[in-house]
């Protein structure tokens, strides 16, 4: 049985292999990596999310690791929600995160269907927006295959990752696997991690997503502030690296 939160990890490219650091850390070495294989860095996001323009996902908030990461940004856009701030403007400094208490719903130890559940879950919507545009289609899929033959995934996890890819889109599935609210944030803040909404049918498939959810929009609001301000822009370097 493959491990969902490793997946999980691999799909935001959290970690460069033989290092304690991010991609954003250790820029120029990552680069140089990708450039001798691109599918030696881990970063599992150049393949099958990194398959259209304005897709960085190596924010420095990720070094808490995939999972982490995408509950500590919900966490923290949830609770400027409730104090009543505004949303922090474009270019703000990056927000300070920390992994959500391990008492609130926030924390994947509270999750009722398990954290291995939970972790496939946002594995499951972020496939789902990387391929909101139509860019995956059957040839796509193929190519995805070739590669994803030397990344060196369990059967099981390349055959998940697959079948996810050809699955036609179901957002209400999607939306049921979400138990409580504070999943239902932490799914549509993987979704905004997973892409950026820069044609109308990424935009589309996110706001459709944040109103089966049921979120306010005042809420959408800091969860975009706060996965937009924990983003690093990535280089043209990295961009064609495909980090």
């Amino acid at each position: 049985m493959f491990d969902p939160k490793k997946l999980l990890d691999d799909l935001l490219g959290s970690k460069v292999p033989g290092t304690d650091s991010t991609v954003r850390d250790t820029a120029d070495q990552a680069v140089q990596l990708a450039k001798d294989n691109p599918l030696a860095t881990g970063a599992l996001a150049a393949v099958l999310l990194g398959t259209g323009a304005g897709r960085k996902v190596t924010g420095s908030a990720l070094r808490l690791g995939g999972l982490a990461a995408v509950t500590a940004l919900a966490y923290k856009a949830f609770q400027n929600y409730q104090d009543g701030e505004k949303p922090a403007p474009a270019g703000a400094a990056e927000p300070e995160l920390l992994p959500p208490p391990a008492d609130t719903s926030f924390h994947p130890s509270q999750a009722p269907q398990g954290e291995r559940e939970f972790a496939l879950a946002l594995v499951r919507t972020m496939i789902a927006a990387a391929k909101a545009d139509g860019h995956v289609d059957e040839e796509e899929r193929r190519k995805i295959a070739e590669k994803l033959a030397g990344v060196g995934l369990d059967s099981e996890a390349e055959s998940f990752l697959l079948g996810e890819l050809a699955r036609p889109l179901d957002i209400d599935a999607l939306v049921a696997t979400a138990h409580t609210d504070a999943q239902k944030i932490e799914l549509y803040t993987a979704a905004r991690l997973t892409i950026e909404p820069d044609t109308r049918a990424e935009r589309g498939f996110l706001d459709m997503l944040a109103g089966r959810l049921g979120l306010p929009d005042a809420l959408i609001d800091h969860i975009e502030a706060t996965v937009a301000d924990a983003k690093a822009p990535a280089s043209r370097e990295a961009e064609e690296a495909g980090l």
